[in-house]
């Protein structure tokens, strides 16, 4: 779809409300699609999965089903590409971490699937995730922060800031999109 000036414009429904989560979605493809102009509507959109996903596959799981949700519901079809992005924790050979997987369904329905890096988690606080807490609450309390999912994430705070939930997400979309950057070699 053009503008009146001849720009194309890539819409985008993020299946979340969070505005780390829609920034980061109009980040990434800011830079993927840096001669175009990008408009992001946020849509909620249930996961499925748990509010604190514990596992690789459950959060996987979480991020497409919010993606194909968004792509399911969407009452216009204009929109060029679905996205959403779920935050999780596992128990890897090193150590517990939290990570992220997003999911991009575009306009045909094909669903492209990025993962972000771990960010390894203390002993305390995974302990406190499988006694069923969610991560943002326990870094509030740990951090004496307020709402630092909306914010930061605990990979801000365990970062001081080189990283972001936000930055992360970002560059996970960003790899993603690789398919749709280039479907001649993809698909």
């Amino acid at each position: 779809m053009a503008n009146t000036l001849g720009t194309t414009v890539i819409r985008i429904r993020v299946g979340s409300t969070n505005p780390v989560k829609v920034n980061a979605a109009r980040q990434a493809f800011t830079q993927a699609f840096p001669n175009h102009i990008i408009h992001c509507e946020e849509m909620h959109a249930p996961s499925g999965v748990a509010e604190q996903p514990m596992s690789e596959a459950e959060t996987r799981l979480g991020a497409q089903n919010r993606a194909r949700y968004c792509f399911e519901n969407s009452k216009d079809k204009v929109m060029n590409f679905f996205v959403a992005m779920e935050g999780g924790v596992d128990k890897f050979e090193e150590g517990a971490a939290t990570f992220a997987y997003v999911a991009i369904v575009n306009s045909e329905g094909l669903l492209m699937t990025g993962r972000s890096a771990n960010l390894p988690l203390p002993d305390k606080v995974y302990q406190r995730l499988q006694a069923n807490e969610e991560l943002g609450l326990v870094m509030d309390d740990l951090f004496n922060t307020d709402n630092i999912r909306q914010k930061g994430g605990a990979i801000g705070l365990f970062t001081n800031h080189a990283a972001t939930r936000e930055s992360v997400y970002t560059e996970a979309l960003v790899l993603a999109l690789a398919p749709a950057l280039h479907s001649e070699h993809y698909f």
